[in-house]
């Protein structure tokens, strides 16, 4: 069981994704987005000013380094709040989490065969996934970096914690899940809903 992925909603997203590549030595995979009715991914290199003038309407940014990938979506919120969660789970796992899902009635969402999310009804998704090859791929880079803790800030720390660790068959400590060797805390003085990213430690 491997956290090799979160999902971030934030109105900064150049800030960001710049803190992300500046500050953090992330990669930018690539910006989704479309010029008029064209879908298109747009490859590192190429400036939000040219991106501007061509009139690129931008749907997430794809951010990468070691095990860890990182997604940007524009939205209503100045500090970034987190939309899911991406786990890698062996196959046995993977059943197991949806057989919870489907035990209370959690939302389950199928998408093209590639993605599966679960509703926690905490706020926040899960994104889970069997033994893929280009998770693999990823997680053999965690030698360069891995994500230790991922610390979140949230109105209920227990329930969200609660909801995590009841899903993926796990204990919850002091509001905290260890997820195979990440620590994902939940703390204090949060929004509703979604929580806000409140603080990364990379190892």
């Amino acid at each position: 069981m491997h956290l090799f992925h979160y999902h971030l909603v934030t109105s900064e997203l150049r800030d960001v994704e710049a803190r992300y590549v500046g500050r953090l030595g992330f990669e930018l995979v690539a910006r989704y987005g479309r010029i008029g009715d064209e879908h298109i991914s747009v490859e590192p290199g190429v400036s939000w000013e040219k991106l501007d003038k061509d009139g690129f309407k931008l749907r997430l940014s794809e951010l990468e380094r070691g095990a860890v990938n990182v997604v940007v979506q524009p939205g209503h919120w100045r500090v970034p709040r987190v939309d899911h969660i991406g786990i890698a789970l062996d196959e046995d796992d993977f059943q197991s989490v949806l057989g919870r899902a489907m035990q209370w009635n959690l939302r389950v969402q199928e998408h093209g065969g590639r993605r599966t999310f679960v509703a926690t009804n905490a706020g926040y998704r899960l994104e889970v996934h069997p033994p893929r090859e280009w998770i693999d791929e990823l997680l053999e880079n965690k030698e360069d970096l891995r994500l230790a803790e991922l610390q979140l800030r949230a109105d209920e720390p227990d329930a969200k914690a609660g909801a995590l660790a009841d899903l993926l068959g796990l204990e919850a400590h002091d509001d905290a899940v260890d997820v195979g060797g990440t620590v994902v805390r939940f703390v204090e003085g949060g929004p509703e809903g979604r929580p806000e990213l409140y603080g990364e430690r990379f190892a």
